[in-house]
């Protein structure tokens, strides 16, 4: 379809992608806008290495690691409605929002 928009979120906690997942597809369903989703991206994951130890002793290591969900949104045929209220979302700080058009 060429009308659609493509919503791409990403997390580092999942209740949180999860639940914004939920807000955004009521909102599109509301205004029965088709939707595709939420699929599942591979999942980023960051490990930094960092020294125990402030001087020597290079064997001893803490190893952190931050993981990065990520979910894809289709909402195919959007309508003004559809649009309006996807901008009336109140989506968590923790949530990164990517929309393409």
């Amino acid at each position: 379809p060429k009308q659609k928009i493509r919503i791409k979120l990403r997390s580092y906690w999942v209740p949180l992608i999860e639940d914004s997942c939920k807000q955004i597809m009521d909102a599109a369903r509301t205004t029965n806008a088709k939707t595709m989703g939420p699929v599942p991206l591979p999942t980023k994951k960051r490990i930094y290495c960092v020294l125990k130890s402030p001087h020597v002793h290079k064997d001893a290591r803490f190893h952190f690691e931050i993981r990065t969900h990520q979910r894809l949104i289709d909402i195919l045929y959007p309508t003004a409605q559809t649009i309006d209220s996807l901008m009336q979302l109140d989506l968590p700080a923790g949530v990164d929002v990517e929309v393409k058009l």
